[in-house]
């Protein structure tokens, strides 16, 4: 297939990338670099089936001409402002960022499907037939920074939904548009929310994951800096096992119109991680929160939707993910 990933030099971005090439298909990847970096995706360059293009989705004349070079078969929609603190600060950059960008992503796979011309009839579409036209998926990556705190069995797709920072609430804008583009067009899409991922490639400074910011602190003989209480609980997703959950949300059709949560049903809090990742080599701190409002207490999966649909569940436990997280870490001058 042909697949375009906006924020493709991100994080998450480049393991999704990894696992549609080695799959044989060809990638374009879409990224301003704002927060992505180039190294991330330094391996794929040489890759005659990948192609980089230095862009951002609210730029509209950048993404008519992607679209107008390409015809894509699924839209891997991960471009966004990702820092819930950032949110609070400045929320006019998420908002713009993370909904109208997705609104700029989901007009052109409209016009790819159906067409500048064409016509709704009732619910049917009338074709230009003059206007060639290609099938195209969306898959939104959302995310579990939506949902209000959770009991023990853990946060389902039903569970309410609590937008305690602007980005969580620029998330569920975004999120509803997708789902309208599927009920009012009939445009397959579907929104994905991975609980808290970590693991190779993540930034270990300001705006990376608690994980890797506390391996690096902790390689560096440096103190282990919680927020708050640290009783808040994260159920943290290993990158390897997130990239594949996005991949398979896009290549199935019966996920077309649906929530889906991806997570370990594990969840542990900040205090038990800080333990688990100083192993005795460095002391651990708590300090004053920056933004106490924004915090979720607990957050903890079910990923039962994704199990019983796609077939997916974790393989990592997150000892293992940490581990491999650790040695990365310290291979790499990319931190």
């Amino acid at each position: 297939m042909n697949i375009l990933v906006t924020g493709g030099a991100g994080f998450i971005g480049r393991w999704v990338v990894k696992r549609l090439l080695d799959d044989g298909h060809a990638v374009v990847a879409l990224d301003n670099l704002s927060n992505g970096r180039i190294e991330n995706i330094n391996e794929f360059i040489d890759n005659e089936k990948f192609e980089f293009v230095k862009g951002d989705i609210k730029d509209e004349e950048i993404l008519d001409k992607v679209f107008d070079e390409n015809k894509f078969d699924i839209v891997y929609h991960l471009a966004a402002s990702i820092n819930v603190q950032d949110s609070i600060d400045d929320p006019k950059t998420t908002f713009y960022n993370d909904t109208v960008g997705t609104f700029n992503i989901l007009e052109r796979a409209k016009i790819q499907m159906f067409g500048k011309n064409s016509k709704m009839d009732g619910d049917n579409w009338i074709l230009d037939k003059s206007e060639i036209t290609h099938p195209c998926k969306v898959v939104f990556m959302s995310t579990c920074m939506v949902y209000d705190k959770c009991e023990d069995k853990g946060i389902d797709e039903f569970h309410s939904i609590k937008p305690i920072s602007p980005y969580g609430g620029s998330k569920i804008a975004a999120e509803n548009m997708v789902l309208s583009y599927y009920y009012s067009y009939k445009m397959p899409t579907v929104v994905i929310r991975p609980f808290n991922t970590y693991g190779p490639f993540q930034k270990t400074g300001g705006e990376g994951g608690v994980v890797a910011i506390f391996i690096k602190n902790a390689l560096e003989g440096k103190t282990l800096k919680v927020y708050g209480s640290g009783e808040q609980t994260r159920d943290l997703l290993y990158v390897k096992d997130c990239a594949r959950f996005v991949v398979e949300s896009g290549y199935s059709d019966k996920v077309n119109g649906e929530v889906l949560n991806a997570g370990t049903g594990r969840d542990v809090t900040i205090n038990e991680l800080a333990k688990l990742i100083s192993n005795e080599r460095v002391n651990i701190e708590h300090v004053k929160h920056i933004h106490p409002q924004s915090e979720i207490m607990k957050l903890k999966c079910n990923y039962d939707k994704a199990k019983n649909i796609l077939g997916w569940q974790p393989e990592y436990t997150l000892e293992e993910g940490i581990k491999e997280t650790e040695e990365w870490i310290k291979s790499t001058d990319l931190i």
